[in-house]
């Protein structure tokens, strides 16, 4: 385990500009290239590691492999250096990714069109955890069974990750690993020294940072005629909720499981209620407004924001000018009646396109990206470019391999966003409607045969094909 959470680093050089490139510019092809590679050092040691591993085999015939996403794989606008796992692939098989750029909303829009047209997208992104299963059922993506062996020395640790999210005795989703990172619980140590709060990060370290000790500090911090808020953004109801360990829709034996009727999410829902009616939650109040203001940590208004911790993959300069000098984060706090530790986990994860010209090639990028994850020479290198790229301290990588390491403990999925776009419509609005402030039997009641429908219907048509 220790291995696993060393590397974490190295993923997150390519996983970072998910949100930082945001929606993109609209374009349907890259025009501009940001080309911020290694140092000549590095390359020679990456090259040397590749050509004397036996874990990474045979050669690659057709060398490009082609990317839909909103993000690019290669250095980009954010400043970046090249990823140590396409080092890799270039040095190894002389490997290269075309990035097709779209937009977040017009995606799997544009994901259609080009499989109508087989323009031969190669690879698609799963981490936003809303393309598995659904784009199976459509028949937008593809076993990969014939290109990865999760039983080979590269795969077979994430082999059980990978086993328990087939769908119809397939595997579509290539798991590399899961991954911590999702949400992070962002605050300032000013902040909490000057309201004379202790340190989230020394309650983590006793092992008393859990539900009660965040309530507690909010409800001491929160005073509205003083400027001071408690929760803030749209990430915490859901992060809050991974928590219980009990996913709103899991995923069992190659079929859905609706868990809105399971007594940890009426407590947790029911929780949310309390901390909205008790005046922790800022964002939607009469005093705050829907405006998220992440800028309010580093100015000391804001308690905690709980966020991915892609808002910290960035310069020390961009990331501390919004929360401040004094910024740290911790996990999400414990669920004090849970049976183990659960943050909320994403997965570092790809699925292969139907009629996609180089399968091969997408096999082969994601074996250099699991050899970067278990070569110790290859680890030690992301992890010094990670704290050059983005200045953080060791306190701090230290933190994120903690959160890292409860992930691995601890790898459950929430299927919530990957349903359909309708069912992820009504949970991703009702899920929410306790912390705004209605009582959950009310949404429980409005929500729970609609989303069992959905459930079923897929469930008992696994593989729809309708491409659309």
């Amino acid at each position: 385990m220790r291995n696993m959470k060393l590397f974490k680093t190295a993923l997150l050089l390519t996983a970072i500009t998910v949100s930082m490139t945001g929606c993109g510019s609209g374009k349907t092809s890259s025009s501009e290239t940001y080309d911020r590679d290694v140092d000549s050092e590095v390359r020679n040691e990456v090259r040397e590691n590749v050509q004397n591993t036996d874990l990474l085999k045979g050669e690659l015939e057709n060398k490009t492999i082609k990317w839909l996403s909103h993000w690019d794989i290669n250095p980009d606008v954010t400043g970046k250096n090249k990823p140590t796992e396409l080092v890799a692939f270039e040095e190894k098989y002389g490997g290269k990714i075309e990035w097709i750029n779209v937009t977040w909303e017009k995606r799997y829009e544009k994901l259609a069109e080009m499989i109508a047209n087989g323009e031969g997208v190669d690879f698609f992104p799963a981490n936003d955890m809303d393309a598995f299963p659904k784009g199976a059922v459509r028949g937008m993506f593809v076993p990969v069974d014939d290109y990865i062996d999760f039983s080979s020395p590269l795969w077979e640790d994430v082999k059980d990750i990978n086993d328990s999210l087939m769908w119809n005795d397939s595997h579509y989703c290539t798991v590399l690993q899961a991954t911590g990172d999702k949400v992070a619980c962002i605050y300032n140590r000013k902040t909490m020294s000057e309201a004379g709060l202790e340190d989230p990060a020394d309650l983590y370290a006793r092992g008393e940072w859990d539900w009660d000790a965040f309530e507690s500090m909010l409800k001491s911090f929160v005073d509205p005629a003083n400027q001071h808020y408690g929760i803030e953004g749209w990430w915490f109801e859901f992060a809050l909720m991974n928590t219980t360990g009990v996913p709103a829709v899991g995923l069992e034996n190659c079929k859905l499981v609706n868990n809105l009727s399971d007594p940890a999410i009426e407590r947790v829902q029911n929780w949310l209620y309390d901390l909205n009616t008790s005046g922790c939650i800022a964002i939607g109040s009469a005093d705050y407004g829907w405006d998220s203001h992440p800028e309010y940590v580093g100015e000391g208004k804001v308690l905690f924001y709980p966020v991915g911790l892609y808002e910290l993959y960035k310069s020390e300069a961009d990331w501390k000018k919004v929360y401040g000098e004094d910024a740290f984060f911790v996990p999400m706090p414990r669920d004090p009646e849970a049976d183990d530790y659960y943050i909320p986990v994403g997965m570092e994860s790809y699925v292969f396109v139907k009629g996609g010209q180089n399968p091969e090639g997408v096999a082969k990028f994601l074996d250099c990206k699991r050899f970067a994850i278990l070569d110790e020479a290859t680890k030690s290198i992301a992890d010094q470019q990670f704290r050059d790229d983005y200045g953080w301290t060791d306190e701090m990588v230290e933190m994120q391999h903690s959160m890292q390491e409860l992930a691995d403990a601890n790898p459950f999925f929430d299927m919530s966003t990957g349903v359909s776009t309708d069912c992820a419509e009504i949970l991703d609005n009702q899920l929410r409607a306790a912390a705004r402030g209605t009582p959950w039997n009310e949404t429980y009641d409005a929500i729970y045969n609609t989303v069992d429908t959905f459930i079923n219907e897929i469930n008992a048509d696994p593989i729809q094909n309708t491409a659309e």
